[in-house]
């Protein structure tokens, strides 16, 4: 027994594993290894090595003896029933069908779903510019689209009556057969080949759509974008998402708007965040100046000594609410801004202002004067 792996090396799990956890990764290593998948020449020792280990680590008491004794445990002889030889291996709560169903098609008799079934939705992304997400717009979106044919009505039958249970599969849209292994024989289920996995087969087809059921159209949608919509929001156009199967209703189109940005315009919710440049001057003495907002111009008095960066506050000069009727605001910053180039004239003035405030604490000399107290 030297030359035995140990089971949970076997298993790539760690002695504090649980039994799910044990459970799991028998069921991925059984896929890995098994022979009718694995064609490498030790898949089949290795697929009976995974089941010797499984065998003995999803047993408590049989755990419990291994992780005291090890393989000694096992040996032939050793009292345990045998757990050497792969004919001793339990599979009462395995589930073959769950493990190489994946595989094979599935290992269980289930009955394909053939009644209707709704078509995906489907998304597409449309850009508008900034003021058109503020104020609202109509756009005109080309949409292609699979419709429901209009002579068959979606059957793809040149009239009703050829419409027929399919024969080979009995309508369940699957068959079954049965596949051969080294371990067993096992009954696998596939689509129907007849039918295509509907149930239904036609006898003669609609001349219109050739027997597809669809024809694929190109529309023009007319959107009405509501004012105040964001970036990322959606609208649904119901009906124009993939097609819909066995009669049933196509899925819906979900447009993603995207709004472009704007030069000046900031807007975070429903407010509208703008900077505006004002002169040294102005700041100093105050004016009166029309601020840009996304409703047209508005007059704002800037108070006299406003600092670079104070913020304004315009009152319901923001976006509408996109459910409702009131309205953001617009938050209007100001930046002060020093000239760079003066006019001989300009310059006099500021060397007689400079003398003027020589006469006084300066606005520096009264800032370092708190880092002396």
């Amino acid at each position: 027994m030297a030359d035995k792996r140990d089971y949970y090396e076997v298993l790539g799990v760690s002695k504090q594993a649980s039994a799910d956890e044990i459970k799991r990764a028998y069921r991925k290593k059984a896929k890995q290894y098994h022979p009718d998948i694995n064609k490498d020449p030790d898949a089949e020792e290795k697929f009976k090595e995974v089941q010797e280990a499984y065998e003995v680590l999803s047993d408590a008491n049989k755990k419990a003896t291994y992780d005291r004794f090890g393989h000694a445990a096992f040996e032939q002889g050793a009292g345990n029933g045998g757990a050497g030889g792969f004919g001793g291996f339990g599979f009462e709560d395995v589930d073959l069908g769950d493990i190489f169903g994946s595989f094979f098609g599935g290992g269980r008799s289930r009955q394909r779903n053939t009644g209707p079934r709704r078509g995906e939705d489907r998304l597409m992304r449309l850009n508008i510019d900034f003021m058109e997400a503020v104020n609202g717009v109509k756009k005109d979106v080309k949409v292609t689209y699979d419709a429901p044919c209009s002579h068959c009505n979606g059957t793809g039958a040149k009239n009703p009556n050829d419409v027929h249970t399919c024969s080979r599969c009995g309508g369940r849209g699957t068959v079954q057969q049965q596949q051969s292994s080294p371990f067993g024989t096992f009954v696998t289920e596939t689509t129907c080949p007849e039918c295509g996995g509907t149930g239904k087969v036609v006898r003669d087809k609609c001349t219109h759509c050739h027997g597809k059921g669809y024809e694929t159209k190109t529309v023009t949608v007319e959107l009405d974008i509501p004012a105040g919509i964001n970036s990322n929001q959606q609208l649904r156009v119901a009906g124009k998402g993939g097609r819909g199967s066995n009669g049933g209703s196509n899925g819906d189109l979900f447009v993603e708007i995207q709004i472009r940005a704007h030069e000046h315009f900031k807007r975070e919710g429903r407010n509208i965040h703008i900077t505006i440049p004002v002169s040294n001057v102005d700041a100093t003495l105050g004016c009166e100046v029309d601020v840009p907002t996304v409703q047209g111009d508005v007059t704002v008095k800037i108070p006299a000594g406003t600092q670079s960066g104070t913020v304004l506050r315009l009152k319901g000069k923001g976006v509408k609410d996109l459910r409702g009727s009131t309205y953001g605001d617009e938050m209007v910053k100001i930046e002060v801004k020093i000239p760079t180039k003066l006019s001989f004239e300009e310059r006099e003035l500021y060397n007689k202002l400079s003398k003027l405030s020589k006469k006084k604490e300066s606005i520096f000399d009264a800032f370092k004067r708190q880092f002396k107290r």
